[in-house]
């Protein structure tokens, strides 16, 4: 009888073996210093699960920063781009995007010096944050109405290496664990009419070297970088030559180094190149086995890695380097489930694919209600929404109305139930004029769903803390 990983391997070998009946391919390290299949293939398996978020920044820096023909081209490294709009089904670099605030980007190469990032004064009563992520993914730091106030100010953010002092009128300085990170910035869009004021808010953030801000000489500039191309469509068939090139960026650390030189045994880290076609056939499948192997982990953690509350997935999983403590797993899990999150105190996002009873929420076949009982609205400082995804892509879904998610600034053109509650109807037809105000569309298809509470209260009754709190999302219901 066959196990299931005996299935795995007979698969990946049919599917190689074309490819290896054209040519003969050249071993890419000596066959006497390769680990034997099976620990080649436990080495994929973690590999994948502890690069899965390295590999999906790299590709997102690749799409944003350096490729100006990707399609997603933002700007290059240390210039700030302001989108003067919320994503739409056309930004897909990065899965799970936000539609409730126009972003803001700028990646930082911190390798020559630090730099600074400038705020504006922006009003109380305004949600606004710039979150701070660097290659490993950890959110190693926050500016914004939460965590600094509305005041304007200086903030240095510097790579891993600096040894400088921090000057005077700096409000805060913050450290990356890796020579490239990534400023990502939200700023509250109340609704359409209000972008000319978000504009104004954006016109004020800025990024420059600290020596600009000091006005002083700049040291010499960093090398120049040949970038392996990378987007994130190839991740699938290109994973560990990506994981390759990104580990160029990612210093080691004793929390890594473990896994990293497990790594090194197949080839792949700083000073190798990995090269997968030129593996042996049977290296080649159980590569493969492994990675699926890991992926079919991380989607495991993802299902049953938070606590499920009324069909949500409710928990905490985005945070600094301490947060996951080596916990690769939960890290690969947050990245898949929607990369470049927030941590809980700046936002949480309980998320499902089914509905209240469990079953997987499909728009072909079901309409379905959310009812909030009344009193009963996500407790939030700031603000809350239900953004519609397609589950396949986690991207969001066309529709003829443009509409992506319901938030609470859409509150005052809603309707209310006769009791007070709120219900918002999920489905892919209109659910008629009189309703159509508190229409989420669905596609055709599986459904996705995900809900933002930013800047959460963190006093009864509150979503916090994750997986505990007093408040709880209602269920998803199909509708009768």
């Amino acid at each position: 009888m066959l196990t299931k990983r005996d299935l795995l391997r007979s698969a990946a070998v049919a599917a190689l073996a074309a490819t290896a009946a054209k040519s003969a391919p050249a071993m890419a390290q000596d066959k006497a210093e390769w680990p034997n299949l099976l620990e080649a293939k436990n080495i994929a398996e973690e590999g994948f699960i502890y690069g899965l978020p390295l590999v999906m920044n790299y590709a997102v820096m690749q799409e944003f920063a350096v490729d100006r023909n990707s399609g997603q081209f933002k700007a290059p490294f240390n210039e700030i781009n302001n989108q003067h709009h919320v994503a739409t089904p056309e930004d897909t670099a990065v899965i799970t995007p936000n539609s409730d605030t126009p972003y803001s980007f700028v990646w930082l190469d911190l390798r020559a010096e630090p730099m600074v990032v400038s705020v504006p004064t922006v009003e109380k009563g305004r949600y606004y944050a710039v979150q701070l992520i660097d290659g490993n993914t950890y959110n190693f730091g926050y500016i914004g109405t939460r965590a600094t106030g509305t005041e304007p100010g200086d903030y240095l953010v510097a790579g891993p290496d600096w040894k400088g002092e921090i000057p005077t009128g700096i409000r805060k300085a913050f450290r990356s664990t890796t020579p490239f990170a990534l400023a990502l910035i939200r700023t509250q869009l109340f609704n359409p009419d209000d972008m000319s004021n978000v504009e104004k808010i954006q016109a004020g953030y800025k990024a420059q070297p600290l020596s600009g801000f000091l006005k002083h000489s700049a040291p010499p500039a960093a090398p120049k970088i040949e970038f392996l191309p990378a987007t994130t469509a190839g991740i699938k068939d290109n994973f560990f030559q990506y994981l390759d090139a990104a580990l160029q960026f990612v210093p080691a650390t004793a929390r890594d180094e473990p896994v990293r030189a497990k790594l090194a045994k197949i080839g792949i880290g700083p000073g190798k190149t990995f090269a997968f076609k030129d593996l042996p056939l049977e290296h080649k499948a159980e590569i493969l086995v492994g990675m699926k192997q890991g992926d079919e982990k991380v989607v495991k953690w993802l299902d049953s890695g938070n606590k499920n509350i009324n069909g949500w997935n409710v928990g905490s999983f985005f945070g600094d380097e301490a947060f996951y403590n080596g916990d690769w797993l939960m890290r690969a899990g947050a990245a898949k489930g929607g990369l470049l999150g927030n941590d809980a105190v700046e936002a949480m996002y309980p998320y499902t694919r089914t509905d209240a009873t469990g079953e997987p929420l499909d728009g072909s076949k079901h309409k379905y209600t959310i009812t909030f009982a009344p009193g009963q609205l996500p407790p939030v400082n700031a603000f809350w929404s239900v953004t519609m995804y397609d589950a396949k892509s986690q991207f969001l879904v066309k529709n003829p109305i443009n509409r992506y998610l319901i938030n609470s600034p859409m509150l005052p053109a809603m309707k209310q139930d006769a009791d007070g509650s709120l219900t918002l109807y999920i489905q892919k037809d209109s659910p008629g004029a009189d309703k159509e105000a508190n229409w989420l569309p669905a596609p055709d298809d599986k459904i996705y769903l995900v809900m933002r509470l930013y800047w959460p209260k963190p006093t009864p009754p509150s979503i916090l803390p994750p997986g505990e709190g007093t408040w709880q999302p209602p269920g998803v219901k199909q509708a009768s």
